[in-house]
């Protein structure tokens, strides 16, 4: 048989009040009204289900057993009408992102904030750190992910901490006496910058062999064998190795993923953005960077 969630409410609601008067003010109606629904009900499940008296109102056994499943289907209705209720957002989040930060996770973010907040547009720029944080101090974005120094500007958010590595292809050999090939992106990348300051502060003499501001490009120029760069341990990919202890290479600084976000008053679809992708971060790794996790972590 059918119940009728409207019915089942109005039981709960004698139940918790011990009375059909004040359980008519919590609903809004008449004592009739809630009277008419109860004798329904009873009707329908075939038993008594109250005991009534001038004075007194109690449940029956069953009426007992009755309302703890008539309790758990009113809550299983209420979860559902809350996952599925329409957004009250609206408007447009604009987002920047680099392209080495969330790889398979970011259009999982998307489609996951898409479906919850379907009537908010998010504009998604992918660029440089330094980009990015140029577009938040001009206004252009709101809410972005970059690389800062640990212990960074307050207001920051971090999201997960990174290490910088020297990175090369697993059969990449430096013939004696000559100056160490790199594979950079151009100059408003962070890790260029990383790079070239290491290099420069132990006197190590080296030149660019190969430039892309793709990530892609230089993994493809490492692999080949053109030279060495400079990654976030994260993001070390199947034939690339940690280089750290040969060529007598400095060591290089560690660095947090933070979220930052434009002077403009927050809106509540920007807001929540934010919060959904602060939550993303912190959960556990994916089997997928586990496993890079554990190539970086690999001796050189």
């Amino acid at each position: 048989m059918d119940f009728d969630p409207t019915v089942l409410r109005a039981f709960i609601a004698v139940k918790e009040a011990r009375s059909f008067t004040r359980a008519a003010k919590r609903l809004h109606l008449t004592q009739s009204a809630v009277s008419h629904q109860i004798r329904r009900l009873e009707e329908q499940v075939g038993r008594p289900l109250l005991y009534r008296t001038t004075r007194h109102l109690a449940l029956t056994e069953d009426g007992e057993e009755f309302a703890q499943h008539a309790q758990q289907i009113l809550a299983l209705l209420d979860a559902l009408s809350s996952r599925f209720q329409p957004s009250p957002l609206s408007g447009v989040v604009r987002f920047g992102v680099p392209e080495t930060y969330m790889g398979e996770q970011l259009p999982l973010l998307l489609s996951r904030f898409g479906r919850c907040c379907p009537d908010v547009r998010i504009d998604v720029t992918v660029s440089s750190y330094l980009d990015l944080r140029r577009m938040i101090g001009a206004g252009e974005l709101d809410l972005a992910v970059v690389l800062s120094e640990p212990g960074g500007e307050t207001g920051e958010t971090v999201l997960r901490q990174t290490q910088f590595v020297w990175s090369a292809a697993e059969t990449f050999m430096l013939r004696r006496d000559a100056s160490l090939p790199l594979v950079v992106a151009p100059p408003a990348c962070i890790d260029r910058r990383v790079c070239l300051a290491a290099l420069e502060g132990a006197g190590i003499d080296w030149h660019i062999a190969f430039s892309s501001p793709s990530q892609e490009g230089i993994r493809a120029a490492v692999l080949a064998g053109l030279g060495i760069t400079v990654q976030m341990r994260d993001d070390l990919r199947p034939g690339m190795k940690v280089i750290e202890s040969q060529h007598d290479l400095p060591p290089l600084p560690k660095a947090d993923f933070t979220l930052i976000w434009s002077k403009d008053p927050k809106t509540p679809a920007m807001q929540e953005f934010g919060e959904l992708l602060i939550g993303v971060a912190k959960q556990p790794a994916t089997p997928a960077r586990q496993r890079k996790g554990a190539q970086a972590a690999a001796p050189a």
